[in-house]
C-alpha cells in the first residue's frame, strides 16, 4: 500500500510562517502531481497548491504570493511553505499525491495536519 506522512502543523500568530511536509512511501511506480488541500469545519476540501512532476505549479488565489510549494522527487516528498499567515488560513491541511503506474495507481491522501492561526 502507500503511506503519506504528513508533519509541520501547528499554531502561529497572525504575520508568522510554517513549513508542512509530506513523504510517501509504500509501493509507488511513479508520483505524478503532488498537492495540498485544506478543509474547515462544515465546508468542502479546497485546493490550496499543487507541482506536477515537472514541477508546475498552481495557487488557489488566497495564497498567491504567500505560500509556496516545492517537492523532492527521489525522496518523493513535497513542502508547502506558507508565509504571511492570516486567520482565515486556519484548517486542516491534507497532503495528496496521484500515482500512475501498474499498482496503487490513483488518488492518495493523508490524514491531515492542523493549522491553527491566531489574530
Amino acid at each position: 500500500q502507500v503511506r503519506l506522512a504528513e508533519s509541520g502543523g501547528g499554531s502561529v500568530q497572525a504575520g508568522g510562517s510554517l513549513i508542512l511536509s509530506c513523504v510517501a512511501s509504500g509501493s509507488i511506480f511513479r508520483i505524478d502531481t503532488m498537492g495540498w488541500y485544506r478543509q474547515t469545519p462544515g465546508n468542502q476540501r479546497e485546493l490550496v497548491a499543487t507541482i506536477t512532476e515537472g514541477r508546475s505549479t498552481h495557487y488557489a488565489d488566497s495564497v498567491k504570493g504567500r505560500f509556496s510549494i516545492s517537492r523532492d522527487n527521489a525522496r518523493m516528498t513535497v513542502q508547502l511553505q506558507m508565509n504571511s499567515l492570516k486567520p482565515d488560513d486556519t484548517a486542516v491541511y491534507y497532503c495528496k499525491v496521484d500515482l500512475l503506474g501498474p499498482y496503487n495507481s490513483g488518488a492518495w491522501w493523508g490524514q491531515g495536519t492542523q493549522v491553527t492561526v491566531s489574530s
